[in-house]
């Protein structure tokens, strides 16, 4: 019995690879937008995003919104992998009806909150290690690899997991949002494609551009408060403490000092870079999805010739 063919004539293996096409999807499409966004939101930027965007371009070169992305494409294709095969396993798991209908709008709502808080513990890491490679300044040439044997070697494991718990109440009711979004837009937009999966690629753009949006939205502060934490390093010995002594402190020293609007600082740029990521990620989700089936109808019909 060979690994790869079994794997992918299950439903658990082809919502696995198609997960992770659409993670690719999303990680290529939106990573300089990414990178702007966690740059704005730091405590020192007090610039638009335009002007940013252009003062990285002339100092650090183009090739600087790109810097630190072989970590998340890497590991984001495994991370949205798991997130669509654990998202297909909670939804159905949820719904109590089982009678061959998609899943309820609910079900799709508690596997999504299931989904984001199970995979924090993936996430949470790798945003870290993303962050500090974010906002490395050009002289500096530390890779992935390098800031990670830093960080344990310094901080420990517990140092690779600072923003846990932020992460996990940021990303538990963002993920119910997303696929609930994805789930009712799609419909709306073609009646019928849950049941039919025949939507046209526009849906899938749109309705995956909106879930991203809507999930973005309602965890905005909660990211700007992530960013930060995660963006300090423990002091060695004879340095100043960090500035942020946890999530509350984040909160409330960020609100005084910058005003509540720093909470949503760098929200435009992170609404158009959800929109092109997650019509990427969904569009590229359900194309592999479709191909991964269709390929396997025709194998087993060739098999089953084969027999007879």
């Amino acid at each position: 019995m060979e690994f790869w063919p079994e794997f992918l004539a299950s439903s658990w293996g082809r919502e696995f690879i198609a997960g992770g096409f659409g993670g690719m999807a999303g990680v290529i499409s939106g990573y300089p937008l990414d990178t702007l966004r966690i740059r704005l939101q730091q405590p020192s930027n007090n610039t638009s995003a335009f002007k940013l965007l252009s003062n990285i371009v002339k100092s650090e070169g183009l090739s600087s919104l790109y810097r630190g992305m072989g970590t998340p494409l890497a590991s984001v294709t495994f991370q949205n992998a798991m997130v669509f095969q654990v998202y297909a396993v909670l939804s159905l798991a949820f719904d109590s009806s089982r009678c061959g209908d998609p899943p309820s709008y609910r079900s799709v709502a508690l596997g999504g909150v299931g989904t984001g808080a199970l995979q924090s513990f993936i996430l949470s890491p790798v945003e870290l290690l993303k962050i500090r490679l974010q906002l490395r300044r050009q002289a500096e040439r530390e890779g992935p690899v390098s800031v990670a044997r830093r960080i344990m070697r310094t901080e420990g494991i517990k140092g690779m997991y600072r923003g846990l718990t932020i992460t996990v109440l940021r990303d538990a009711p963002a993920h119910g949002v997303y696929f609930w979004t994805y789930e009712y837009t799609r419909e709306k937009l073609h009646p019928g494609c849950r049941r039919s999966g025949q939507e046209s690629l526009s849906t899938m753009l749109v309705a995956g551009g909106l879930a991203g949006v809507a999930s973005w939205v309602c965890c905005y502060p909660l990211d700007v408060v992530k960013s930060r934490l995660q963006a300090q390093t423990q002091p060695q010995h004879g340095h100043p403490p960090p500035k942020y002594h946890g999530i509350i402190d984040c909160f409330r020293k960020s609100v005084q000092e910058e005003g509540h609007g720093v909470l949503w600082r760098g929200l435009g740029t992170a609404v158009a870079r959800a929109f092109v990521v997650n019509g990427a990620i969904f569009t590229a989700y359900e194309i592999a999805l479709r191909c991964l089936v269709n390929n396997n109808g025709k194998e087993s019909a060739g098999e089953e010739l084969k027999e007879s």
